[in-house]
């Protein structure tokens, strides 16, 4: 069994280390329960739903409303915030492709299955400029987490940026967390 925020290898891809997996992610709380919902895609030109469905096996034990709610519900949330922005900024910024209309998570939900597709690197350098080890996100909370003189996981130390993180399956760690704060401290004293 999976230890929770263990690091999720890909031999074809050695850089990409996710460490939650799709299930994690919905399971936790994620998209105030609505990232599965029915959607009119513009990218695609037509109405979707069940999309999910798709990896309906990982699934089992999570409620509906913590994936397909029509309405976005920040208590759906782990860390019970607001987060994220809708489907057509996305959209309108070019961001979503027609193979994964629902975005990323999409794309990584059959990565994670297997699928390799063409969008694969964008899709990866997304996720590594966010909340990969040089990530914008993850690099924002471990500084917030200094400057507070705070614990990895104190979860009242930027809330919003968790869950943004976990939206791209990753939970700050001990270790992450130990060794950037050692080059930073390394950093300072040269």
């Amino acid at each position: 069994m999976r230890a929770i925020g263990e690091v999720i290898s890909f031999s074809d891809w050695p850089d990409f280390k996710p460490n939650m997996t799709p299930r994690e992610i919905f399971f936790e709380g994620s998209f105030g329960g609505s990232y599965w919902r029915p959607i009119f895609s513009s990218v695609v030109s037509k109405r979707l739903s069940d999309q999910h469905l798709e990896f309906e096996e990982w699934w089992e034990g999570i409620e509906d409303r913590m994936m397909t709610n029509s309405d976005y519900d920040r208590n759906r949330n782990r860390f019970g915030v607001n987060c994220g922005t809708p489907l057509e900024m996305w959209e309108s910024k070019g961001w979503i492709r027609e193979q994964d209309p629902y975005g990323w998570v999409q794309w990584y939900c059959r990565f994670f299955k297997g699928r390799r597709s063409p969008d694969d690197e964008r899709q990866i350098g997304r996720w590594k400029a966010f909340a990969g080890p040089r990530g914008r996100f993850r690099i924002q909370l471990m500084n917030r987490v200094i400057s507070k003189e705070g614990r990895h996981d104190d979860e009242e130390i930027s809330p919003v940026i968790r869950q943004s993180l976990q939206h791209w399956a990753y939970r700050l760690t001990v270790s992450d967390f130990e060794e950037y704060s050692f080059e930073k401290w390394k950093g300072s004293i040269s």
